[in-house]
């Protein structure tokens, strides 16, 4: 896996910016990067966050 940004993820997945930050609402979500200490607004996500949300959301991701 590898950082992405937000919208990065939400093209990979087909959808858009505003329902990726939704899905980054999720309760499940927001406390596993919160527990990374990453901020709401943090542009770029790291490659374990992006694991989580593409796990979750299962999303296929090219490697």
């Amino acid at each position: 896996m590898k950082a992405m940004t937000k919208a990065e993820l939400a093209e990979a997945a087909g959808v858009s910016r505003q329902t990726m930050r939704l899905w980054l609402k999720d309760p499940y979500i927001r406390d596993r990067l919160a527990s990374m200490n990453l901020k709401k607004n943090q542009h770029i996500l790291p490659p374990a966050a992006v694991e989580i949300i593409v796990e979750h959301y299962s999303i296929e991701i090219e490697k």
